[in-house]
């Protein structure tokens, strides 16, 4: 970590971008809790949806701790995280088990990345909440035994995943190139984009074999 302070800006902008995202997985759980194959299923996503409102609830008190609006905060992601949304539409359940395993899992690397360098409440409050792997176990266990029964669905389920990564990276990568404070912290970490990137890439790699699919 450099000896270089966080500015306060770019500690609201990753909460709020932060925030936005536990906002946008309440209701992106809600939906696949819909396309559950059965009710068990339906209602361990259904508690998940909850801990994701509070979680988005915590960063929201911390953003008024700092000064800070939350809608104000999150507002500048509403439009990437959109279009990524828009442009991965899950076809059926074990589609949107992939999505949540595998772009949820490059969304929390990267906000692990750009919170490396922050220090005291505010990294431990975002560890904290990235910290919470349920739903990314649960759609791994899901996504094993999916395979082990039906050996063909990972042909599919690893297309759909390389989409996924695909998306994810570049609106990531867009979005630290658009918010300057969330680059700034980049730097402070001493990390570019193309080393990002590739690290991004790495652990998506690992990722995907952890469950039996093709990178």
């Amino acid at each position: 970590m450099s000896d270089l302070t966080p500015p306060a800006t770019a500690v609201v902008d990753l909460l709020g971008m932060l925030a936005f995202g536990e906002l946008v997985a309440f209701d992106r759980m809600a939906a696949d809790a819909r396309l559950a194959p059965d009710l068990r299923r339906r209602a361990v996503l259904s508690e998940m949806a909850a801990r994701e409102i509070t979680n988005y609830r915590r960063l929201s008190d911390r953003l008024a701790e700092l000064g800070a609006d939350t809608e104000d905060a999150m507002r500048p992601y509403v439009q990437a995280v959109s279009e990524y949304h828009q442009q991965t539409e899950p076809a059926d359940w074990l589609e949107g088990l992939a999505k949540a395993y595998v772009g949820d899992g490059i969304a929390d690397d990267f906000t692990r990345e750009v919170a490396a360098v922050l220090a005291g409440p505010d990294q431990d409050l975002i560890l904290d909440v990235l910290h919470d792997s349920r739903h990314a176990d649960f759609a791994a266990d899901e996504l094993r035994a999916a395979i082990a029964a039906d050996p063909k669905v990972a042909n599919r389920l690893s297309m759909w995943a390389r989409r996924l990564v695909g998306e994810g990276i570049s609106q990531a990568l867009r979005v630290a190139a658009e918010r300057p404070s969330l680059a700034e912290l980049l730097a402070i970490g001493g990390t570019d984009f193309q080393a990002l990137l590739r690290r991004l890439t790495s652990a998506h790699t690992a990722r995907m074999g952890a469950v039996g699919l093709n990178n």
